[in-house]
């Protein structure tokens, strides 16, 4: 790796500096920088954290800049201390899988490190990215989840919330906000009419005839919208209706969103209800306020 990440002195050109002695060919090569910080991590060490679900390549939240990079080593290894990268020494013996060449921790432990610093709603959009993807099952989950580690409780609650059903971040809050709200939903679900197939919605309200999806940039091209258009038609003349939310709303008028189910459900209109996701949205890092707060806890310069 030394045409793209160098230890040492280094006053070619072409190189910048990364951290204290290692410098990189591109700071925005995520593989580039990992190789870099492995030489001067123990042989043991392997990446954790935010880094490693990177890695996996699952869904983020949205990682703000100056989060380090995020490393493990057993508890009896060296720790080596550097601006941009936070080494953390594991009680016990921990398993090392590769991706992309690269030494990571196993999904169960790379949660249980994120569930630590993150917050609930962020950690949700993980575990959904991971089970989705069958990186790891929520029993694997559950057992990793009963050790005496400082991530265990919010692991544990994040399993109350998480569902593999999900195929996206954006989905996944969407399911949350409604789950939130004491509004009964089922994802993927399949929409039939006679016996034939309609349409896959991302989320059913249950007990009604009614689709609420998540409505990504993916819907504004032109081939995407006449797709979309004819799907509508199909649900429509089957007897549903289909409401798709963008991310503003999502983030910003959920109890608009919420009214929408009460309409469906039939029930009256309680913007209470929204409190709920008010709380998990303020603490995650969908909100200026939760990247703030984790870059408080994560990116602290070393001794």
């Amino acid at each position: 790796m030394d045409d793209v990440a160098r230890r040492g002195r280094v006053r070619s050109k072409g190189w910048t500096r990364l951290s204290h002695g290692l410098y990189v060919v591109d700071l925005d090569d995520l593989h580039a920088s990992l190789a870099a910080w492995q030489r001067v991590l123990p042989p043991r060490a392997a990446f954790t954290h935010l880094t490693a679900a990177r890695l996996h390549g699952w869904w983020l939240p949205p990682v703000p800049a100056g989060t380090p990079t995020f490393a493990a080593v057993p508890h009896a290894g060296s720790r080596p201390r550097r601006a941009g990268l936070r080494v953390t020494r594991l009680p016990q013996a921990f398993r090392i899988g590769r991706e992309s060449g690269l030494p990571v921790t196993l999904p169960p432990e790379t949660l249980l490190a994120c569930a630590h610093d993150i917050g609930l709603l962020d950690l949700v959009v993980l575990v959904d990215a991971a089970l989705h993807h069958g990186h790891t099952t929520v029993e694997e989950l559950a057992e990793a989840a009963t050790a005496r580690r400082r991530g265990a409780p919010r692991l544990r609650e994040a399993l109350q919330w998480c569902d593999s059903r999900s195929e996206s971040a954006w989905e996944s809050l969407l399911r949350v906000l409604h789950v939130s709200a004491d509004v009964p939903v089922v994802p993927q679900h399949e929409v039939r009419h006679h016996g034939r197939f309609v349409a896959r919605g991302d989320l059913w309200l249950e007990g009604t005839t009614t689709l609420h999806e998540y409505d990504g940039v993916h819907h504004r091209s032109p081939a995407q919208q006449r797709k979309d258009l004819a799907r509508d038609r199909r649900l429509a003349n089957a007897g549903w209706t289909r409401r798709g939310y963008t991310a503003v709303e999502v983030l910003h008028e959920a109890t608009a969103i919420i009214r929408d189910c009460d309409q469906a459900l039939g029930r009256a209109h309680d913007p209470r209800r929204v409190a709920r996701w008010h709380w998990l949205l303020a603490e995650s890092t969908f909100t200026t306020r939760g990247r703030a707060r984790l870059l408080a806890r994560v990116a602290k310069p070393p001794r």
